[in-house]
């Protein structure tokens, strides 16, 4: 408490920088590799002569609270007040020796020991690996064997680029059926080491590595009875494939992203609803067919939701959107929620009017971070907009 009130630099000061080097990764980085940045010396903010003249007895306490040195720590010390008060030998540096004394003082040998063992068994996996371990150490700690693991799992990717096997069909010792799934940061890390020529691009995970992936599923239901596959069956799912090979003889379809809304729309002649949409769902981007008929969109209102229609507009340039205009906003304000991680880019496929109502969302004119969820409609203010005249 002395030190902290005079603004000398206690012992906790240098734990503070210290720890702060091994939460950066740099003692671990030093311990395994030593560029040369020890012996580190930490110089002590010590108390003057004036200091020791006016408060002797705080002074004291503070150099008493430096004695013994810290464990891994070798003290400097300086003559101060020779000339006034009579000469005091005072701490003015703790220094450092080595990565590895620096590790003792935080008391985090048994830790550093640990990486030192996993980051040279992953040497021995590959060497490139060497300098994955460096530049994630604290994730080297924190995973494990399950780090070497993922680096097996790396190695075998890098050498399989394209499997032709389902992901959960990957068959190596001690990787269950789930860990890739569960582990697709850390094994991409490494890829990128070991390959760093190969582009890690795309969404879905097993297509970026070259798995087969389970083709995407769309959902449908036939809005008017007349045009069911047989009766009673409206509401069918197929493959993404199969829904762009489609040529259904409807005029329009609804698409929204909420399961009950999806299933509480009424009947509507010559109409197809659709459960999905969001980023990058290809049966609705891809469907050339689509551009023969009326595309609704009914999505969120939030800048995510503004963000998908742009992005189904930029295939479907006839895409409209419903019940995402400031007039549904505003008559639900007792429903408004919070967006947790709004988007912020330009939108170049919004009309003026959903432009404004982005612009708005984004400015936090209505209220900071606001979100509006379609499935909070009141469901008559929703059929009356269905069955009324068009909206932008």
């Amino acid at each position: 408490m002395a030190a902290k009130t005079s603004g000398w630099t206690s012992p906790g000061d240098v734990r503070a920088a210290a720890l702060r080097a091994w939460n950066s990764g740099e003692l671990l980085r030093e311990f395994h590799a030593p560029t040369g940045l020890h012996p580190r010396r930490r110089t002590l903010k010590h108390p003057s002569a004036t200091a020791l003249r006016t408060d002797y007895a705080l002074a004291a306490a503070w150099a008493a609270s430096w004695d013994p040195a810290p464990r891994g720590a070798t003290l400097e010390y300086v003559t101060v007040g020779a000339t006034t008060i009579g000469a005091n030998t005072l701490p003015a540096a703790a220094v450092f020796a080595s990565a590895a004394e620096e590790i003792s003082f935080l008391g985090l040998g048994r830790e550093a020991a640990r990486f030192l063992e996993l980051a040279r068994t992953l040497v021995t996996l590959d060497p490139k690996l060497e300098a994955w371990a460096l530049r994630h150490p604290l994730d080297v700690l924190r995973q494990g064997e399950d780090a070497l693991i993922a680096a097996r799992v790396a190695l075998w990717m890098v050498a399989n680029p394209v499997p032709g096997i389902y992901l959960r069909q990957l068959s190596l010792p001690g990787v269950h059926t789930k860990f890739v799934e569960n582990h697709r940061k850390l094994i991409d890390s490494m890829v990128s080491v070991l390959a760093p020529e190969r582009a890690l691009l795309g969404k879905n995970y097993s297509r970026r590595h070259g798995f087969l992936a389970a083709p995407e599923r769309v959902r449908l239901r036939f809005l008017d009875p007349v045009l069911e596959l047989s009766p009673g069956v409206a509401d069918i799912e197929v493959s993404a494939a199969a829904f762009m090979a489609m040529r259904p003889d409807v005029d329009r379809i609804i698409t929204t992203e909420n399961l009950v809304n999806f299933l509480a729309l009424p009947q509507m002649p010559r109409t197809l609803a659709v459960f999905g949409g969001g980023y990058g769902f290809e049966g609705i981007r891809d469907a050339a067919w689509l551009t023969d008929v009326e595309v609704l969109y009914w999505g969120d209102i939030d800048t995510h939701g503004f963000s998908i229609l742009s992005q189904l507009r930029s295939h479907h340039p006839r895409v409209r959107s419903i019940l995402m205009d400031e007039e549904t906003l505003l008559a639900h304000s007792d429903f408004w929620g919070r967006e947790a991680t709004p988007n912020h880019g330009a939108l170049n496929h919004l009309t003026a009017d959903e432009h404004a109502v982005y612009a708005n969302l984004q400015n936090g004119t209505y209220q900071p971070l606001l979100r509006l969820e379609q499935e909070l409609l009141n469901w008559e203010y929703v059929l009356k907009r269905l069955k009324g005249p068009p909206h932008a």
